[in-house]
Formats: structure tokens, sequence, C-alpha cells
């Protein structure tokens, strides 16, 4: 196993694993187009941090996330994580937060912020690595009527 900064060539890469992930386990209706977009907009962000989980050429998993620079500290916004199907469960996904927090410390950042689904599964992974809910904000959406 190896971990390895994400270029864009790797986007292509790391694509089906995100539309088997979410279209699978979330019931998403990602298409090629639509993830590839949504992961190249991560990607080539300023300041941006994507790393993968490889085993020889194959992809294992990825997670992407961008540096944020507040007034008195910089956090990385840890967009997504992705580990394949197949692969889950088995404590690469733990190892692999570990690894990434490990390199964006060493980047500057004295913590990562995340949003993670309200449920049991999340809780559980996330609360093994000593991720707190923060108690100072909530999510605001208004749908605009468009979807």
């Amino acid at each position: 196993m190896e971990y390895v900064a994400m270029g864009e060539r790797d986007i292509d890469r790391v694509v089906p694993l995100y539309m088997d992930y979410y279209n699978t386990r979330e019931n998403g209706a990602w298409t090629y187009e639509t993830t590839y977009k949504r992961i190249h907009q991560v990607w080539s962000r300023e300041d941006a941090y994507c790393l993968m989980l490889r085993s020889g050429e194959a992809v294992l998993g990825f997670a992407m996330g961008y540096m944020e620079q507040y007034d008195d500290v910089q956090a990385y916004d840890l967009v997504e994580i992705v580990i394949a199907d197949g692969h889950q469960n088995r404590g690469l996904g733990t190892a692999f937060m570990v690894e990434l927090e490990r390199r964006v410390q060493e980047l500057g950042a004295s913590l990562i912020q995340l949003q993670a689904v309200n449920d049991a599964r999340h809780e559980a992974f996330y609360g093994k690595l000593q991720y707190n809910n923060a108690a100072n904000l909530v999510l605001k959406t208004k749908w605009l009527g468009r979807r």
C-alpha cells in the first residue's frame, strides 16, 4: 500500500470509486460527467490537497480537500474520503485518515473540518478517530426551486 498525492490525470482513476460508492451506498445518480466535475472542482481549488491510496496500480481509495485560512488558524476542509467497496471495514479508511491528518498537519493545518451524514455509521467511523460535532456551527440550506 502506498499513499500518493493525486494529480489531474488521476481524476479519471478515482471517478469509478466515487460513482460506485455514492450510487450504490447513498442511492445517488452520479454520472461520469458530474463526478469528474465535482472532483476536478476540489482538485483545482487554490491550496487543494488530494491523496490516493494505491496497491500497485490499483486505486483503493482517495481523499480530497483544501486548506482554508482563518485569522488565527489554517484548517483543512476534507470534502470527500472514499474507500473502494471491496476494501471497506478492514481498517484502510482509518489508516488513510491518520496518514491524511499527518500530511495536512505538515502542510500547516491546525485542524481538519468536514461535513458528514448524521447517521450511526459515520458517527462510528469519525468518532473512533476522535472527531467531534461542532457545537458552534449549523449547516444552513435554502432550496432555490431548481433541482
